[in-house]
């Protein structure tokens, strides 16, 4: 059974350092507080009304003591809260998500959390909550909402729209526009969700807009092989620097505080920094999320003079050894549909789980 915990993003990092859920209620009252997805919204609304910075944490509740009892006057009688009288570890964490109130302030039941056999559901909450979790502006718009982050303007990750599939592709137009062009943000980016996202991005794609269509895959962590080391951004920040952003010049400042989009990402989630060196020198890089039980890996980079000796293996080692040590039992990836890495990353034990639409322009 999957069980709901309100929490703020800052209050979620500070569990990922950590490595437990303790929330002031367990030395105040004795236990953490959890609902179900149809009595979330009483103490939302109740403690919360207005606040547009809630997450839900899914919580898969086998293995913890859950006690079901009665919540605080007013609530119905016959109702009972769970509640578990010690910290929850993060690795019972299976997905979180954004929680935003309606427009008079009071919350609403949220959708049903996934349960931890469902990955596709928890990446789908993983991709749609950290821009949220991370944006410093976070706009309604038709068929979505738009984020902003102040301090990584280029980044189209945390500056973007995230919109439904049912939104005509001219109304993502000008949404786009009126917040990212207002906001002064020199690209447009959208990322499609829903069951049938391709044609809206397609239709995109037919205006002027670059398409991406990415498969998610993913896998189950176990220690693997020689890897690579956890490292300091600074450590590998030349080997991102080298490979993005080529149309720029090398010494451009955007192109050199590109990587600094990842100290962004590290105020939602745990973020470790892998690389793999050649004669003390970091050929290869990679980020880690993790994010709960959950664990993504990104930015997967070897430059170019040392391609084709086992240096993204390596990488690859690393990230399943890291995952499986910090418990988490998902490790997921993005993969271009049609692109090699593809077959070599089903080739390494990833399986595809669901697939992603986005579209961006300058």
């Amino acid at each position: 059974m999957t069980l709901l915990h309100l929490t703020t993003p800052a209050e979620w990092r500070a569990a990922l350092r950590t490595g437990v859920v303790a929330p002031p209620s367990l030395a105040e009252v004795g236990f953490v507080h959890l609902s179900t997805a149809a009595q979330v919204a009483l103490p939302a609304t109740r403690l919360f009304a207005g606040r547009r910075d809630l997450l839900l944490l899914a919580v898969d509740a086998g293995g913890l003591d859950v006690r079901w009892e009665p919540g605080v006057p007013g609530d119905p009688e016959s109702m009972r809260f769970p509640h578990v009288y010690e910290p929850v570890p993060v690795t019972a964490v299976i997905a979180v998500s954004a929680y935003r109130p309606l427009p008079d302030g009071t919350f609403a039941a949220p959708p049903e959390p996934p349960e931890r056999a469902d990955h596709a559901a928890r990446l789908r909450a993983f991709a749609d909550s950290l821009p949220r979790r991370l944006a410093t502006t976070e706009v309604p718009v038709v068929g979505g909402v738009a984020v902003l982050q102040a301090d990584v303007p280029w980044s189209h990750a945390t500056n973007q729209l995230l919109v439904d599939d049912g939104t005509p592709a001219q109304d993502i137009a000008a949404e786009a526009d009126r917040v990212l062009g207002g906001a002064g943000r020199a690209h447009r980016c959208v990322t499609v969700r829903g069951t049938d996202p391709g044609p809206v991005a397609r239709e995109l794609g037919r205006s002027g807009w670059y398409v991406q269509h990415e498969v998610v895959m993913a896998r189950t962590p176990a220690p693997a092989g020689p890897g690579a080391e956890e490292v300091s951004l600074d450590d590998i920040r030349d080997v991102w620097v080298g490979a993005w952003r080529t149309d720029l010049p090398a010494d451009d400042p955007l192109r050199l505080r590109l990587p600094d989009r990842y100290l962004v990402d590290d105020a939602g989630v745990d973020v470790r920094f892998l690389a793999v060196r050649d004669d003390d020198r970091v050929v290869a890089a990679a980020a880690l999320e993790l994010d709960g039980a959950t664990a993504v890996l990104e930015a997967v980079e070897t430059v170019a003079s040392a391609r084709g000796r086992g240096h993204a293996n390596a990488l690859l080692n690393g990230a399943l050894t890291v995952a499986a040590k910090a418990g988490c039992d998902l490790l997921a990836l993005d993969a271009l549909a049609d692109g090699w890495p593809r077959g070599w990353y089903a080739r390494h034990g990833f399986a595809v789980v669901d697939e992603t639409w986005a579209a961006s322009r300058r």
